[in-house]
C-alpha cells in the first residue's frame, strides 16, 4: 500500500508540473467558467431575469449552481487530452517497463484535475459572490454541495479519461470529449429552467444526468424546492458514471495503445 500511494503521488506530482508548463489547458478550464458567470450574470442577467420572472427572479442565484456544474465538465478536456498523448508519445511503455503501481498512472491524472477543477469552483463561488450571490445554505449543506460536486468531478474525469484513451490523437481527444463538456451542460437546466423549454429539448434535458444534479445543488445552496428522489437520483448518476468511467479508462489503458 505504502508503494501504491508513493507511485501514485508521483504521477500526481508529474501532471502538476505538467500543468506549470503548459498552462493554456489549465487557464482555459479556470477561465471559462469565470467568463461563463460574468457573461450570463452581468450582461444578460436582467434580460434573462425578465423574461423568466420579472424583477423578483434572481436570475444570478438561478445561474450560479448550473455554472459550477459547467466548470467540473468544462475541465474534462485536460485529462482527456492529457491521457491521450501519454498513450500515444509511448511514455506509457516506458512505464511498463518499471516497477510502478499500474493504476498510480490514472489515478495521478484524475487526482491532478480533482485539484484544478476545486481551484475553479472556489473561483466561480468567488466572483458570483463579488456580483451579488446570496446563497442561503447552512454549513451543513455546503458540506453536500461540496461533496456532490467532488464526487461529480472524480466522475467526469475518469469519463473523460476513458474517452482520451479511445481516440488516437491528442486533437481527437480534445474533440470527443464536447458532449460532457459542452452539449450536455447547455441541453439542461442550466441557464433556463425545465418549463421554459420546447417539448423535445425539454424532455432530454428532464431525463439527462445534468439537471437532477443542478437541482440538487439548488436546492442545498439557495433552498429552492426539489422533486423527491432528486438527491439520491444526482448520487446515483454520479456513481454509475465513475463506475462505467473507472473500468473503461482501465480497459483502454490495459490494451496498451489507443483504439
Amino acid at each position: 500500500m505504502s508503494y501504491a500511494l508513493q507511485d501514485t503521488a508521483t504521477m500526481l506530482r508529474r501532471n502538476l508540473r505538467h500543468a506549470q508548463r503548459y498552462p493554456g489547458l489549465s487557464l482555459g478550464a479556470l477561465g471559462m467558467p469565470v467568463i461563463m458567470i460574468l457573461l450570463f450574470g452581468l450582461v444578460f442577467g436582467d434580460t434573462f431575469a425578465a423574461g423568466l420572472g420579472g424583477g423578483d427572479f434572481d436570475y444570478l442565484d438561478f445561474l450560479t449552481p448550473g455554472i459550477l456544474l459547467m466548470s467540473i465538465a468544462s475541465g474534462t478536456m485536460s485529462p482527456a487530452v492529457a491521457a491521450c498523448t501519454d498513450m500515444t508519445e509511448g511514455i506509457v511503455s516506458r512505464f511498463r517497463t518499471m516497477a510502478i503501481f499500474r493504476p498510480a498512472f490514472l489515478t495521478g491524472h484524475v487526482l491532478g484535475n480533482v485539484i484544478l477543477t476545486i481551484v475553479s469552483l472556489a473561483l466561480v463561488v468567488g466572483f458570483a459572490v463579488l456580483i451579488g450571490f446570496r446563497p442561503n445554505a447552512s454549513v451543513g449543506e455546503w458540506l453536500l454541495a461540496s461533496g456532490l460536486l467532488i464526487v461529480l468531478t472524480v466522475a467526469l474525469t475518469w469519463f473523460a479519461i476513458a474517452l482520451g484513451l479511445t481516440s488516437k490523437t491528442p486533437e481527437g481527444a480534445s474533440n470527443v470529449v464536447l458532449p460532457i463538456s459542452l452539449l450536455l451542460p447547455f441541453l439542461s437546466n442550466t441557464f433556463i429552467p425545465l418549463e421554459s423549454m420546447p417539448g423535445g429539448i425539454r424532455w432530454f434535458a428532464e431525463y439527462q444526468p445534468f439537471t437532477p444534479i443542478i437541482d440538487t445543488l439548488r436546492h442545498l445552496l439557495i433552498g429552492t424546492p426539489m422533486d423527491d428522489g432528486d438527491g439520491w437520483l444526482a448520487l446515483a448518476w454520479c456513481l454509475a458514471i465513475a463506475v462505467v468511467g473507472y473500468f473503461w479508462a482501465q480497459k483502454n489503458y490495459n490494451k496498451g495503445t489507443a483504439a
